[in-house]
């Protein structure tokens, strides 16, 4: 059974200040100890295993984590080092499915996969991806929509209307109200 976030009585001045829900920490164990030091203070973190992009100088790509069971110890320890420090939820990102499936049924928080498998408890995109807005898209990503070709083609029209001066048409620009008679 996944255990229910606590909330404190009052939200810390940080959050109230900055109008924020919780903050988002990458990393496991090494974070473990900032994440317990929030939590015991009432700021709401979720955690961020597998890919950790913002991390990505030190992991050197942006490939997927876990595909091989020799990656597994480290990726399992750090997932539960930051739901056992007190995170609400952790983010399983760009790792192989059986993997995010082990920490979905081990770890007492909800998951939430990201290229990692159906089976966690809930899912995210990032919307530039799912609204083909990013020139370069994850394996993990389903377009739902070609937005960016949308807005280059509407772009284009609209340079191409200012430079014949088609645009602004009659029909886009204001009229006097009254004709007032020039002094001849």
């Amino acid at each position: 059974m996944k255990r229910a976030p606590s909330k404190p009585s009052t939200p810390p001045r940080a959050l109230k200040e900055t109008g924020c829900g919780a903050v988002k920490m990458e990393g496991g164990v090494r974070m473990a100890e900032h994440v317990r030091f929030l939590t015991e203070r009432g700021v709401p973190v979720m955690g961020h295993v597998g890919l950790t992009p913002q991390s990505i100088n030190t992991l050197g790509s942006f490939r997927a984590r876990g595909r091989d069971e020799s990656e597994w110890g480290p990726i399992l320890e750090d997932a539960h080092a930051i739901a056992d420090a007190g995170a609400f939820s952790i983010v399983l990102e760009a790792m192989a499915e059986p993997l995010a499936v082990k920490i979905t049924k081990e770890v007492a928080v909800p998951t939430i996969g990201i290229g990692a498998s159906s089976a966690c408890d809930g899912q995210i995109l990032v919307l530039e991806d799912l609204l083909g807005l990013s020139p370069r898209v994850p394996k993990f990503v389903k377009q739902y929509a070609d937005m960016g070709r949308m807005i280059e083609e509407a772009v284009s029209s609209y340079a191409n209307e200012v430079r014949d001066r088609s645009f602004p048409g009659a029909d886009h620009v204001y009229a006097l109200k009254n004709k007032a008679k020039t002094p001849s």
